[in-house]
């Protein structure tokens, strides 16, 4: 893609952001997942509504959280409610449409895995962990994934279930009592995935601008499937792009801060 001018990471974004809709309450993940909700509230969807795992709800941010307690949430937020009422009423209580995550390991079933690569009692590496994950992953409405494709990450087998996606694909988050949508898009650097209707394995429905099948399937870890009528994904208008880089550099700016000498937002971390 050398000779556009747009990364694929900041396709990945704006991709992401278009699936978002001014009337959706969207639980967001830290990360790529946050910077396609808050592109997408500065550009077609200023009414969206985005709530974070911390309890801040209809927040509007003007830089990128750090964290899920970056002060920046709950300045800029409508609300701010305690965590036991974020899971048990808002989320449990179905109240949200969209939770938009994020995946170390993601399998062809949507299903996740944050906590650890390798075996679980000696592992390669111990990542962060679940934190909210598995329960917006089985209460909030539909699921959207968004991450960076490579054989390490999209996987034949993850190491360990964090959030539960299709399982094992068909019906079963339906056969053990789990009745919302589950992961329903995933946007990657590359393409938009969907899930098929009858065995929910992840399919390629659209190639983002100059994205071959070839260079899909070699950044996955399993054979990937392709929709019968492929699609490419229309690139970032102006708008979208000044709108992510804008966003991105006032988040640089205002984090360098942070690292300096107890600026506007030295506090965050304490």
């Amino acid at each position: 893609m050398s000779d556009r001018d747009f990364t694929p990471n900041e396709m990945m974004t704006i991709a992401a952001s278009r699936a978002l809709k001014g009337d959706d309450v969207c639980f967001v993940g830290i990360g790529a997942p946050s910077a396609a909700c808050n592109v997408a509230r500065l550009t077609h969807a200023p009414d969206i509504t985005l709530i974070y795992e911390s309890g801040t709800i209809g927040t509007a941010p003007d830089v990128l959280p750090l964290s899920i307690g970056d002060g920046e949430l709950c300045e800029t937020a409508v609300t701010t409610v305690s965590v036991p009422e974020m899971f048990r009423y808002w989320l449990q209580g179905g109240r949200i449409t969209i939770g938009f995550l994020g995946a170390a390991q993601l399998d062809r079933f949507g299903n996740i895995n944050t906590t650890v690569i390798g075996d679980y009692d000696h592992p390669k590496t111990r990542l962060p962990g679940g934190g909210g994950a598995p329960e917006i992953a089985s209460s909030a409405q539909k699921i959207y994934i968004t991450m960076v494709q490579s054989k390490r990450g999209m996987v034949d087998k993850i190491d360990f279930y964090t959030s539960f996606g299709h399982g094992e694909g068909g019906d079963h988050r339906r056969r053990i009592g789990i009745d919302t949508e589950g992961p329903a898009l995933l946007i990657t650097d590359l393409a938009i995935w969907e899930p098929d209707p009858e065995t929910k394995e992840f399919t390629v429905v659209s190639l983002h601008p100059g994205v071959s099948r070839e260079q899909v399937q070699e950044t996955c870890g399993w054979t990937v499937k392709f929709a019968d009528r492929l699609d490419e994904t229309p690139a970032p208008t102006a708008l979208e792009l000044k709108t992510l880089r804008d966003l991105k550099a006032r988040t640089e700016a205002a984090h360098k801060g942070t690292a300096g000498s107890g600026a506007k937002k030295g506090s965050k971390d304490g």
